[in-house]
């Protein structure tokens, strides 16, 4: 009998994938990852503060424990807080200095979920590692999940095609309303449990209070990049992504207000009230941090650069120094720190980080 490690987060899609596995007759058990200690955050200066948030990684523990216990599969647990820290929130917190939008979740599955995890489930003699991931597997090949509302193949992109070697994927042909109907039969306390949101591993936080703890809040101001006046006053360029419309928080026409660029040296945030295809829109992207999972090449393929959007086609330069190069038909918003995502029909290609974004073949300079 195979055995299979799990990874049991203390939601419904991990614990089903477990119950699915079971009846498929793996011999499985699960493995609960601590990545973040929930009582105590560190300020600016490193030095612990306490945490007055309500714990909810101690609850997911524990039904965790509690559904495992009704299905008969063991659980582990596992502490990753300091690789965590080092590998994905660090991460984040460099990106956020920089002025751009990380996305951790990617990292988190590279460094951890299939990094750290899949060598944690080495020692228990694992032959395969499953998660509650909607994706699919097939010959090698990372494809979309049948669901296509919950197919999380972008947050995959990083992940290596020999990380993924061993990895089976229970829900890729499942969507969401029956995986909810099979904790409901099975009677599982997690059957209508909300699904986790937020940073990964670290949950719903009020952001801007979250991050003062570890980055210097620094206010400046806000800058009309068409007559280049002082509008208003923003409180720290880390918290402002482009694009962006809601929080701006200035009077007048703040609802037609979107953020343009930022000057990190100046620390200006750049608005503006007008068309906003006159700033935002781009056709090229200086891709860096380039991962494929598939053997595959194209020149023509389509990308994803924000995890809701529709897919775009691109076409694909490939440069000697492992970046590449997407060129597509005016797309806005597209961002530095986020994911570039490729795709070929069915098929996640893998993906990198977007570096620079480029406009009839220059480097807009208030991005």
């Amino acid at each position: 009998m195979k055995k299979v490690i799990v990874g049991i987060s203390g939601g419904v899609d991990s614990i089903v994938s477990a119950y699915l596995l079971k009846e498929q007759g793996y011999e499985v058990e699960g493995l609960f990852m601590r990545n973040w200690d929930s009582n105590v955050n560190n300020d600016i200066n490193g030095n612990p503060t306490l945490n007055n948030n309500i714990c909810t990684q101690e609850q997911d523990y524990n039904d965790a424990l509690n559904v495992c216990e009704k299905l008969g599969i063991k659980l582990h647990r596992v502490d990753f807080i300091k690789e965590y820290w080092d590998y994905v929130f660090k991460y984040f917190l460099d990106e956020l200095k920089k002025g751009r939008t990380p996305n951790p979740d990617i990292m988190c599955n590279k460094y951890i979920k299939f990094d750290m995890f899949k060598k944690e489930a080495d020692k228990l003699g694992a032959d395969y590692v499953a998660t509650g991931h909607y994706a699919k597997m097939k010959d090698g090949k990372l494809l979309k999940a049948k669901d296509k509302n919950k197919d999380q193949t972008y947050f995959l992109s990083q992940v290596t095609k020999e990380q993924l070697s061993n990895v089976i994927f229970p829900l890729g042909d499942i969507e969401k309303p029956k995986v909810r109907e099979i904790a409901k039969d099975l009677g599982l306390i997690v059957a209508d449990k909300k699904d986790s949101t937020g940073i990964c591993f670290i949950g719903e936080r009020n952001f801007k209070e979250f991050l003062t703890n570890y980055l210097p809040n620094t206010p400046g101001k806000i800058v009309d990049i068409d007559t280049n006046k002082v509008i208003g006053d923003h409180v720290g360029l880390m918290y402002y992504t482009i694009g962006q419309r809601r929080g701006l928080d200035i009077g007048g026409n703040k609802d037609r207000l979107y953020v343009v660029g930022k000057d990190l040296d100046k620390n200006i945030l750049y608005v503006s009230l007008g068309d906003d295809t006159k700033y935002l829109q781009t056709d090229e992207a200086l891709i860096e941090e380039v991962n494929f999972i598939s053997d595959k090449r194209p020149v023509n393929a389509t990308a994803k650069f924000r995890y809701r959007q529709e897919e775009i086609p691109v076409t694909i330069t490939y440069l000697d120094d492992g970046n590449i190069i997407v060129n597509y038909d005016n797309v806005k918003s597209v961002t530095p720190g986020q994911a570039c995502v490729l795709y070929l029909d069915e098929e996640c290609l893998g993906g990198g980080i977007i570096k620079e974004v480029r406009k009839n073949g220059k480097k807009l300079w208030y991005l």
